[in-house]
């Protein structure tokens, strides 16, 4: 495993991860003046997608769970996968009704401890599994939704990603794909860094199979400690597949 797979399986990012997908404002961002519209992100994300009930729904890079439990309102089946089993492990629990207790850190070693556990898991059949988004098992089958936010530049290469989409989502299903954009060597090989800028590269990689129905901009907040933050913006892209 290397440095950053293994930094996903910490307790550290665990915890910072339940706070961004599951905790209160006050928890996460107790400043009045700070950047609300950046909380939220997994529900914002995911209510992108059209209107409407849909049979299969797939949350690529789910993390704990969050935009998971979203889109399984509205779906009667969704699967979540990770990569990392840290998270996989404590989104199986929420899906089971646990209460999850974790510390973040406040200050100079300093933490605090929270509790978190989802109440509204729509009504769909909802599971997660630890798997690699460049390397999904042969049998997932086809969904009406993917969806995959903060994953691509993480990716050691994210073409095996977007080669896979169009046998894994139905005709006139959707995709919708959100990332930052932070492209880095210690994730992606920079043979694989796209070559002009990301959308566009985007378009090149999927203007055969889809059709670009919307993009827009997602801000989102992750706290390091009581007074750090990471502020971000991350660019969101809404694709159906072609019939």
């Amino acid at each position: 495993m290397s440095e950053t797979e293994n930094l996903y399986e910490t307790n550290r990012l665990l915890a910072e991860y339940l706070l961004f997908h599951f905790g209160k404002q006050e928890e996460l961002l107790p400043w009045a003046f700070g950047p609300t519209t950046a909380l939220n992100f997994p529900t914002r994300t995911a209510s992108h997608f059209s209107e409407g009930k849909v049979t299969r729904s797939l949350d690529l890079g789910c993390s704990v769970g969050g935009s998971s439990f979203v889109l399984n309102q509205s779906s009667e089946e969704v699967i979540g996968i990770d990569f990392s089993q840290n998270f996989i492990d404590a989104a199986n629990d929420l899906n089971q009704g646990k209460v999850i207790n974790y510390e973040v850190l406040e200050e100079a070693g300093q933490m605090k401890s929270l509790e978190t556990s989802v109440t509204e898991k729509g009504t769909g059949n909802l599971s997660f599994e630890q798997g690699d988004a460049m390397n999904l098992r042969p049998d997932i089958g086809q969904f009406d939704r993917v969806h995959a936010a903060n994953l691509l530049c993480r990716l050691p290469n994210p073409n095996l990603l977007l080669e896979r989409l169009p046998e894994l989502i139905k005709p006139n299903g959707e995709l919708l794909l959100a990332t930052p954009c932070t492209w880095l060597e210690e994730f992606t090989k920079k043979e694989y860094f796209p070559e002009s800028t990301t959308l566009e590269w985007l378009k090149q990689s999927l203007s055969n199979d889809f059709e670009l129905i919307k993009q827009t901009d997602e801000p989102f907040l992750i706290r390091e400690h009581a007074r750090k933050y990471q502020w971000t913006v991350s660019m969101l892209t809404l694709w159906r597949r072609k019939a």
